[in-house]
């Protein structure tokens, strides 16, 4: 059994809720880029928070614009985004940017922490480039909101054992070039997600669960938000 349909249900249970929620008035949508590996790009064989994550937003009244260079079918239509599968944090610092340049977003949900070996000890060339790539983004649209998430556990050990160290690091790091004018919210996406039970046989993807787990953590992080964009 494949997990489109169990992705297509979750969507239309939640869509079936807009016919009642108002729309929310703002002038336009709220523009929103997903950044980071195959977690975000998404795959045929494991589960991707993207578009439970639209039709949440849809369900809530939340108008939203998902943006980017990179475009995977779903079932509410192309969804646009910065996700590269098997690539790491330093090559999206050297290749997002760009793109953010060409279509920038309001908000940028940076879910960015694997594809690397614990022996190479990454984590401080991982923190470096997120801020590289935070950078960028600021110098291309001052008022960015970056939403960056503490990356969910995985099972295949040793190669991801630096996982709860890059957590740590990155919440430092937002709490050090956060400001009220260009916020860096962390969003906690390792508590509660269980490696066991929320990914598929690589212990590294999402399961439709995991997937779920995903979409409403940024759910609750982007409804904490100003509603105008």
């Amino acid at each position: 059994m494949t997990l489109r349909p169990v992705i297509a249900s979750l969507v239309a249970l939640l869509l079936s809720f807009t016919s009642v929620v108002g729309a929310e008035s703002t002038t336009r949508p709220l523009r929103i880029m997903c950044v980071g590996d195959s977690i975000t790009e998404g795959g045929t064989t494991f589960a991707n928070y993207r578009t439970l994550l639209a039709a949440q937003l849809a369900a809530a009244g939340r108008a939203a614009e998902f943006v980017g260079s990179r475009t995977s079918p779903s079932d509410l239509g192309p969804l646009r985004h910065e996700g590269y599968g098997g690539k790491n944090i330093e090559f999206l610092a050297q290749t997002v940017p760009a793109h953010f340049a060409s279509t920038p977003a309001d908000i940028v949900l940076l879910h960015a922490g694997h594809n690397h070996f614990d022996t190479e000890h990454p984590v401080p060339g991982m923190i470096a480039a997120t801020a590289q790539l935070i950078g960028a983004l600021r110098s291309a649209n001052p008022k960015v909101t970056v939403l960056l998430a503490q990356v969910i556990t995985a099972g295949k050990l040793p190669k991801y054992s630096y996982i709860p160290e890059l957590n740590a690091e990155l919440a430092r790091l937002a709490e050090k070039i956060s400001t009220p004018a260009q916020p860096v919210i962390i969003v906690d996406h390792a508590t509660g997600f269980d490696w066991r039970t929320d990914t598929i046989a690589d212990l590294v993807h999402p399961n439709a669960a995991g997937a779920a787990k995903m979409a409403q953590r940024w759910f609750v992080a982007l409804q904490a938000l100003p509603r105008s964009p």
